[in-house]
């Protein structure tokens, strides 16, 4: 009687490493004759957790059969323009591979695993099968049966088994500040002349969480000593004899004089000397740092060129945005909060003068997200963009410099007419720091290493 071989090809896929939960390889089935794709999207074929997948794309890759006609059944792997990357034995996959058996499958930097496997068929009358299963490759249950009553010491101390993951972990940073600061708070608590040193941790600490949260979706690491230099650096430049020639620039020679508390000016008129006397001066001054780190990068070698400088548009964005946070703690600390607690402590005493000076600081630090930071960190994306395209820069620079500008003025300009309008002008500053980010994110060629945070959890 005659024999058939067919091939049998499955996916086995791996216990992610570092878990403390119990996990299982599992093993899927390749079909013959239709594609079998994987990936987060409940509609995939083999649908991978978010949660502990969050590398791998909605639809990261495809596994296609070729059929007979390639000399027994065979089947090829394919990437689906994925952002993070496929790696096959360690190695970027390019466009497409035929699967060999014991080839180990990557999703993403540290991402999901697989391993192909393959049996050998013979169809008779009498079926049987034989497992082909390389050297070097571990085997797993098929269907593994956990014990509920075993406990494991790992289970009981996690801290053992996941202390190393910590340190990678988006929360434990602002975690580890939040109970510094909460002791240094309590430290403090019932001093009189701590006042100012209270107002200091508040401030930094909110400044921190909104960087923080701009860092995150960005995605990209860069030192943290290099976005604090860019922040003192800023504040540096607010406290030489660079800012008197900058205010007679904008606000002496051009028209970009402040109105005083008894002008009536029309919205067109105010805003005109917001664009001179506030968008253009303070963007330009928080652009200085990200135009020095560009300039000191250059004359460095790799990678510290790349770590320091300004070579994509998310590095723009992160010194940007670290530099707002030095003008605006500088702004808040050393002139806005001292001058209402002052007023109003002449009036009604020192301790509520405190007081309203501190519930002056907290929206004026948490708005910088769509104010200070929302301006300086879309002018850094095209700074950034224009080391990209460096035969467009005059053009990139241009734009970006006069639409930060722009929407400085327009919340300067609508924030003394309409606390409405400001929070619309807020949003819409936000949304083209967001914006921004997430075309940086798509132009970076370091796109395959980005940690970024999801702005909405897919399912």
């Amino acid at each position: 009687m005659s024999e058939k071989n067919l091939n049998e090809g499955f996916l086995r896929h791996l216990p992610r490493k570092g878990v403390a939960s119990p996990q299982f390889s599992r093993r899927y089935l390749l079909s013959t004759t239709k594609e079998v794709v994987i990936g987060r999207d409940p509609n995939c074929e083999i649908v991978l957790d978010s949660g502990l997948y969050g590398v791998v794309s909605r639809r990261h890759v495809v596994v296609r059969p070729l059929g007979p006609t390639s000399g027994g059944d065979s089947w090829l792997l394919c990437d689906l323009n994925s952002a993070n990357g496929t790696y096959i034995n360690g190695q970027r996959l390019q466009g497409c591979h035929k699967l060999q058996v014991g080839d180990r499958i990557t999703l993403g930097n540290d991402g999901a695993e697989f391993i192909f496997e393959c049996q050998i068929k013979h169809q008779t009358r009498q079926s049987s099968s034989r497992s082909v299963i390389p050297s070097g490759v571990t085997a797993f249950p098929a269907t593994p049966t956990p014990s509920s009553d075993s406990v494991t010491f790992t289970q009981l101390f996690p801290i053992l088994s996941t202390g190393r993951d910590l340190t990678r972990k988006a929360y434990l940073i602002p975690g580890i500040f939040t109970v510094i600061f909460v002791v240094l708070m309590f430290a403090t608590v019932g001093q009189p002349e701590a006042a100012y040193f209270n107002q200091l941790l508040v401030a930094t600490y909110l400044a921190g969480a909104a960087y923080y949260f701009v860092y995150q979706l960005c995605g990209k690491s860069k030192p943290w000593w290099v976005l604090l230099s860019s922040a003192l650096a800023t504040v540096l430049i607010l406290l030489s004899p660079l800012l008197p020639i900058f205010i007679f620039i904008f606000r002496g020679i051009l028209p970009g004089r402040l109105p005083t508390a008894i002008e009536s000016l029309s919205l067109p008129e105010l805003m005109v000397r917001m664009f001179f006397g506030a968008g253009l001066m303070e963007e330009l001054i928080k652009a200085l740092p990200v135009l020095g780190a560009y300039f000191i990068g250059r004359r460095l070698r790799s990678p510290w060129r790349e770590r320091l400088g300004v070579w994509e548009p998310l590095d723009g964005i992160l010194l940007g945005t670290a530099a707002a946070v030095g003008f605006t703690l500088l702004e808040t600390l050393g002139q806005y909060v001292p001058e209402v607690s002052r007023n109003v402590g002449l009036q009604t005493g020192v301790g509520v003068g405190q007081l309203v000076g501190l519930q002056l600081l907290i929206p004026r630090i948490l708005g910088s997200v769509a104010g200070h930071m929302a301006y300086s960190g879309y002018f850094g994306y095209f700074i950034g963009l224009s080391v990209l395209k460096p035969r467009r820069r005059s053009q990139i620079l241009a734009v970006g410099y006069l639409t930060a500008a722009a929407l400085h003025a327009l919340w300067n300009s609508v924030g003394l007419l309409s606390s409405l309008l400001l929070a619309v002008v807020g949003v819409l500053s936000y949304a083209f720091l967001t914006a921004a980010i997430l075309k940086a994110r798509a132009l970076s060629p370091t796109r395959s290493q980005n940690f970024a945070t999801q702005f909405l959890k897919r399912p």
